[in-house]
C-alpha cells in the first residue's frame, strides 16, 4: 500500500459509477455534488481525486483499490446502489473491502425516508473499510447526496482516525463532527 507523506494534504477519492456519464453521454453532476458538500464540511484542506467508471463490477473494484493504494483516506462513490441489474457497486465493494459498516447505509436510508423519498428503501447503500480508507456509497441523485452526507458525515472523521488515517477537522459552521472527549 502506498501512503502519502504526512505533510501532504489528505486525499479523498470521489467515484461516479455510471455507464452513460463515463461514456460522455451526459455530464456528471453527482461527483461534483459530493466534492462541493465535502468542501463545505471540511476545515482540513484536502486533495480530491475525481473519477468516472462504468457500471462494471471489476472496474469499480479495481478503481477503489487503486484509490486506496494511492493514499485516499475517504472514497465516496455515487451510483450503482439500486436494484437494477447493472447496479453492482455494493458487490464491487464486497470484493475489495475487509469490514462492512452497515450503520452508514441504515442512517442514510432513514434520512432519505425522513426527507420524503419513499424509494430510499430500494437503496443498497453501505460503507466499508479498504486498507486505511473508508469507502462510503452515496445515491446517484445529486439532491440526495447532501441528505445522506448530512446524516453520516459527523462520524466519518472519527472512523478515519480509528483506521489509521489522517485527522480531518470539520467546519463547525456547517457540521458537528463527533469524537469522544480527548480524541
Amino acid at each position: 500500500m502506498t501512503t502519502q507523506p504526512s505533510s501532504a494534504p489528505p486525499r479523498i477519492g470521489i467515484v461516479t459509477v455510471s455507464d452513460r456519464a463515463s461514456q460522455g453521454v451526459y455530464a456528471d453532476e453527482s461527483g461534483p455534488a459530493i466534492e462541493a458538500a465535502l468542501r463545505d464540511y471540511l476545515a482540513t484542506p484536502c486533495t480530491f481525486d475525481v473519477r468516472l467508471v462504468a457500471d462494471e463490477r471489476d472496474a469499480i473494484a479495481t478503481l477503489l483499490r487503486d484509490l486506496a493504494e494511492a493514499g485516499c483516506c475517504l472514497i465516496c462513490t455515487t451510483g450503482g446502489t439500486g436494484p437494477a441489474p447493472r447496479d453492482v457497486t455494493p458487490e464491487a465493494i464486497a470484493d475489495v473491502c475487509t469490514k462492512e459498516l452497515p450503520g452508514f447505509g441504515e442512517q442514510m436510508r432513514a434520512a432519505s425516508l425522513r426527507a420524503g423519498v419513499p424509494t430510499a428503501i430500494l437503496s443498497r447503500q453501505t460503507a466499508a473499510i479498504l486498507d486505511r480508507a473508508l469507502v462510503v456509497t452515496l445515491p446517484g441523485k445529486p439532491a440526495s447526496i447532501r441528505v445522506c452526507l448530512d446524516a453520516v458525515f459527523p462520524a466519518i472523521p472519527y472512523c478515519i482516525d480509528l483506521i489509521g488515517g489522517p485527522r480531518l477537522e470539520g467546519n463547525p459552521e456547517v457540521v458537528a463532527v463527533f469524537r469522544p472527549k480527548g480524541k
